[in-house]
């Protein structure tokens, strides 16, 4: 029988504490993960092993980087982690926060690689990292103190998905869903879509994607709609009535 996998890496953005590291390499062992990104990291040294444990191994074989985008690059999905789920819409960000038990029912059937970042113990993901992602998870918390330690909140999410069940359905590559939004960029601006609007929009259409989980085809379907669009402007510019 042919097995499905939907495979995820568990990505630290600039994380400021190597015991933190050497937890967060621990719950995922506990959990059954076994891929660990840091970007940006402080060096990791006695307080990572101790908390790490048995966990040892995934930090030796974590993949150092420097930058998100060098974090992200191989993933079909990215899904970014915040604490300030009320505060998205405000800021602009046009994306609803979703609990970890809906992040698994969007992925649940689906294969594919998924990126689950995680940003600073200070100050978690900057509005442009968050703006990047293409969905956005938040756990559940008492208003009062919402903020999880950081491993604290990487053992939910993961136990939330650890057994989840994957499929056939396989994910885009993120890569061709940035070409995606860049061809609906490309395609406000040859309609004259208003400048001061243009870039909430497209924020809005990344959303609005994202949180539909594409697939490739689906990808390449709404591209040749978009190609078909752009080719019916210029004949109707070329012949005017």
């Amino acid at each position: 029988m042919r097995m499905y996998s939907l495979d995820f890496s568990v990505v630290l953005l600039e994380p400021l504490y190597d015991g933190n590291v050497g937890s967060v390499a621990r719950v995922m062992k506990n959990f059954g993960f076994r891929e660990l990104v840091l970007v940006n990291p402080c060096s990791l040294g006695r307080d990572a092993r101790l908390m790490a444990l048995h966990a040892w191994d995934i930090l030796e074989k974590a993949r150092i980087v420097d930058s998100f985008a060098s974090a992200v690059e191989e993933s079909n999905l990215v899904i970014g982690t915040t604490s300030r789920a009320g505060k998205t819409e405000g800021e602009h960000i046009r994306m609803p926060a979703y609990p970890p038990y809906i992040v698994r029912e969007k992925l649940r059937g689906r294969r594919g690689k998924v990126s689950l970042v995680f940003g600073r113990e200070d100050s978690g993901l900057r509005r442009e990292e968050l703006i990047a992602c293409d969905m956005i998870l938040s756990i559940p918390t008492g208003e009062e103190y919402p903020s999880l330690n950081l491993s604290h909140a990487v053992a939910v999410v993961l136990y939330e998905l650890s057994d989840i069940e994957p499929g056939r359905i396989n994910l885009a590559r993120h890569f061709d869903l940035e070409l995606l939004y860049k061809h609906f960029g490309d395609l406000l601006e040859d309609i004259n879509y208003k400048e001061h609007k243009r870039k909430k929009t497209l924020l809005m259409i990344r959303r609005i994607l994202g949180r539909a989980v594409l697939t490739g085809r689906e990808v390449q379907t709404l591209r040749g709609v978009l190609r078909a669009l752009q080719v019916y402007r210029y004949k109707c510019s070329d012949n005017p009535k």
